[in-house]
């Protein structure tokens, strides 16, 4: 099993009222944390580009890029409330699912440290990406290198507790 783990830092404008970070704010934290890993850094006013610390940075993420990426679906369980620190929360993520144009990005919110009964994981998230052509907003199929650099992430998908 090969995932990401990638460190996220709270903002104190993510808290809501109930001093937790509202909902709506930690789907933007599943956003930051999959745009650091997906996509790759656009080219500096001098020309050059920065390398990505992610093997999985493969989308281009530049001013008039020819891939952008839709949100087709994302499911989210919120295990525990995440009360705002100034330590950053780690977003954990692996691909659930990788298809002729989307995947599925699948994600565990939780607190650095061993795998155990001391780590605390905060929710569990699921987000389904379409792969768009930027100029006819079609749908793009996923090509060998995004497969190649993504392949060693696949795995069983993210465990969400149904409704009955």
């Amino acid at each position: 099993m090969t995932r990401l783990e990638v460190p996220v830092q709270l903002r104190w404008s993510d808290m809501d009222a109930y001093q937790h970070v509202n909902n709506v704010e930690m789907l933007r934290l599943l956003e930051e944390a999959r745009i650091e890993a997906f996509w790759s850094h656009p080219v500096a006013p001098d020309g050059s580009r920065a390398e990505s610390a992610w093997p999985t940075a493969v989308l281009d993420a530049g001013p008039g890029a020819e891939l952008s990426t839709l949100v087709a679906r994302q499911e989210i369980e919120y295990l525990k409330p995440l009360g705002y620190r100034r330590t950053p929360v780690i977003v954990e993520m692996w691909l659930g699912h990788l298809g002729g144009a989307s995947l599925d990005v699948c994600y565990e919110v939780r607190d650095a440290g061993e795998i155990g009964p001391e780590r605390v994981t905060y929710a569990r998230a699921l987000t389904t990406l379409v792969l768009v052509d930027a100029a006819t907003g079609a749908p793009r199929r996923i090509g060998a290198e995004e497969r190649a650099a993504w392949a060693a992430y696949l795995e069983e998908p993210v465990t969400i507790r149904r409704r009955r």
